[in-house]
């Protein structure tokens, strides 16, 4: 069955007061909301279904971030106690159901990223381990069953040549040695977060607190509580969403946009080479700040001009950050690797290469974020 996106009628502004505009935005995502929970149901009750479950709880999940975001946004025009009760809890389940898909796009990243290292050539592992035989055969092959780095990014990225038999290969020798074994280090703890993470939203779709928000959203498809006097206050739509740009423009002046234009400036990773585990994400905290605040720009504009085609400069700086996240996590995942006791120096030394590409990965998602940025200014002047 294939996943169909519900979209708002109509494509253009929505039209009428403040309440009438807010209440068919929650009341759209609200019925969006159940009806992936509908489909997820079914699909879980099918031994074929996996690929169909996943996607309703993707849109599960993107129906929840919206709702509540919304109720962030938008909380003057709503019930305070109403919307104050259910936004935390929409945050606890869209953060729940997030983690599992996280770590499996995490672990593809991660031995796209070695194989890209290391060469196309099957990297040779000590006979008799198979985790270490999967993991080289996984970077022998990456393109079957994954996607692209250059596709999943959305910039091209340099693919390293074929070592020929006349140079013996470009590729360092200690990386190739160490590669495979990193690999299967990495399978191994990602692939027991991401079992880890199944079984903890399994338990969350069985829980009493998930039921009572599945209960407030079936409520809210029928009848959003508004404040009784701002249900025809036409202006406040566009005064709430006008603060929630003014407050994205805010964190986007506090990022060092200056350095990030420049290539190969190296910030990132000069900071992620610090001694201690909070300094990356002291950096990449800012960043992450954003993203956040981007988003809800974004849910505010759809408030008020529907589902109308988004800004390509607005997708094309959520879309950096989006990648600068994922390859902050995966650089945060090849340094939780390196420090496992006792690995051999190579498999150590090809986790520290893997953290200094993705940390490239990070400085390259702010250069594309930051041009992205300033057409998105100088198109507003």
């Amino acid at each position: 069955m294939a996943q169909q996106h519900h979209e708002m009628t109509g494509a253009g502004p929505v039209t009428g007061t403040a309440g009438e505009a807010l209440t068919a935005y929650l009341q759209d995502q609200a019925t969006e909301f159940l009806r992936s929970l509908r489909l997820h149901r079914e699909s879980s009750t099918d031994a074929q279904g996996a690929e169909e479950s996943l996607e309703a709880s993707i849109s599960l999940r993107r129906a929840a971030r919206r709702i509540g975001g919304t109720l962030h946004t938008f909380r003057p025009l709503l019930d305070a106690d109403w919307a104050s009760a259910l936004r935390p809890e929409l945050a606890w389940l869209s953060g729940t159901l997030a983690q599992e898909h996280a770590y499996a796009t995490r672990l593809d990243r991660l031995l796209e990223a070695l194989h890209r290292l290391s060469g196309p050539a099957p990297v040779p592992g000590p006979t008799g381990q198979a985790g270490t035989l999967h993991a080289a055969a996984a970077l022998a092959a990456p393109a079957a069953g994954r996607r692209s780095a250059a596709q999943r990014n959305g910039w091209a990225q340099p693919r390293p040549a074929v070592p020929s038999a006349a140079d013996g290969g470009s590729t360092p020798r200690g990386l190739a040695v160490g590669a495979a074994k990193a690999a299967a280090l990495l399978e191994r703890q990602l692939t027991l977060a991401r079992t880890r993470a199944h079984s903890t939203a399994l338990q969350a779709f069985g829980s009493s607190r998930f039921h009572a928000v599945a209960d407030n959203v079936a409520v809210l498809a029928s009848e959003v509580p508004l404040k009784g006097a701002e249900k025809d206050a036409e202006r406040d739509l566009a005064d709430q969403a006008e603060q929630a740009r003014a407050d994205l423009d805010e964190a986007v002046a506090a990022l060092p946009l200056g350095q990030a234009g420049h290539p190969y400036n190296a910030g990132a990773l000069a900071h992620g080479l610090a001694p201690t585990d909070t300094a990356p994400d002291a950096q990449d905290a800012p960043w992450l700040q954003v993203r956040s605040l981007l988003r809800l720009h974004r849910y505010a504009q759809e408030v008020l001009l529907g589902h109308a085609r988004p800004d390509p400069r607005i997708a094309d700086a959520s879309h950096a950050l989006n990648v600068h996240r994922e390859a902050a996590s995966a650089a945060g995942a090849a340094a939780q690797a390196a420090r496992t006791p006792r690995i051999a120096p190579a498999t150590a030394y090809a986790l520290g290469v893997l953290h200094a590409d993705q940390r490239h990965e990070v400085e390259a998602a702010r250069f594309v974020f930051q041009r992205a940025w300033l057409r998105e200014e100088a198109r507003t002047r």
